[in-house]
């Protein structure tokens, strides 16, 4: 009960910066807790931990959203006050990822072979489905469809859980930060000591991996919390039976605009990860 806790929504919406912190100790608490209780299984259950950790937190701000649904009037009002919401999840997420990446890196490799076992799997999978370096209409009709599909995967898991797409995000933030801890790694082998070349190193080698996760990432995380948003909100107004307030259909309107912004983010994080990010990773390489 600690961790659900330490914030609520409005709190979060006051300090968004602050969630970065708490996504740290979130995905921390959730490695070491696994490691301690379930170590055989602890890629997953450190997942597991780490819902169980952000359930609290948004269960209450998509129930916060949809009330603003009900009180507020103007689509582009209510969709600049989602904005909070949106802004501190992805702080929250960013720090699920560094979270993981760190630990990949600090960790000795038998620990880290056990914590992110299953991550590191996934990533495997999903590289032997990459063309290599040919770049085409192909590869981006292809990712932008997968990318739909988690999305609505995000979509139905919140309207059917309330606050499912956690889980979701969740992995997500453990198979990214697991896939940037090895790409630091990769790019800093062979590096020893302390002196400045050694922390230049390191210092280029973390640029270069937020380059090619976090550009075209974020975006395509942010579309996901904008569907969980979206499904979160009407589940809540079902539940809550809101389908009898007369201004019911403000949350209808906000839940069809919510899902057009997160195809569109989509979209463009599928552009930028198959024509921008491959090319700014090879300049800087």
């Amino acid at each position: 009960m600690v961790l659900e806790t330490i914030a609520n929504p409005v709190t979060a919406e006051q300090h968004p910066v602050a969630m970065l912190f708490l996504g740290i100790l979130y995905g921390t608490a959730g490695i070491f807790l696994s490691l301690w209780i379930f170590r055989e299984y602890a890629s997953l259950v450190l997942v597991f931990l780490t819902v169980y950790a952000s359930l609290p937190l948004m269960y209450k701000t998509l129930r916060f959203e949809e009330k603003k649904d009900l009180s507020m009037r103007g689509e582009r009002a209510i969709l600049s006050e989602h904005k909070k919401a949106l802004y501190f999840f992805i702080m929250l997420f960013s720090g699920l990822v560094i979270a993981y990446a760190t630990w990949s890196l600090i960790l000795p490799n038998d620990l880290v072979n056990q914590v992110f076992s299953v991550q590191q799997q996934t990533i495997s999978t999903l590289n032997k489905q990459v063309t290599g370096n040919v770049i085409n209409f192909a590869v981006f009709s292809n990712i932008f469809i997968n990318n739909i599909k988690v999305m609505l995967f995000a979509l139905f898991f919140s309207f059917m859980y309330g606050s499912g797409a956690i889980f979701i995000l969740s992995w997500n933030a453990s198979v990214i930060g697991t896939a940037a801890g090895k790409f630091i790694e990769q790019h800093t082998a062979g590096v020893s000591g302390a002196g400045l070349a050694a922390i230049g190193t390191y210092t280029y080698a973390i640029g270069l991996s937020t380059m090619r996760y976090a550009l075209h990432g974020i975006p395509e995380i942010l579309s996901y919390f904008i569907a969980g948003l979206a499904g979160g909100i009407l589940s809540f107004s079902l539940m809550r039976k809101d389908y009898k307030n007369p201004n019911f259909e403000n949350i209808l309107l906000d839940i069809s605009d919510l899902l057009f912004i997160a195809v569109g983010v989509l979209f463009i994080a599928a552009i930028i990860e198959v024509f921008i990010t491959p090319g700014i990773v090879r300049l800087l390489s």
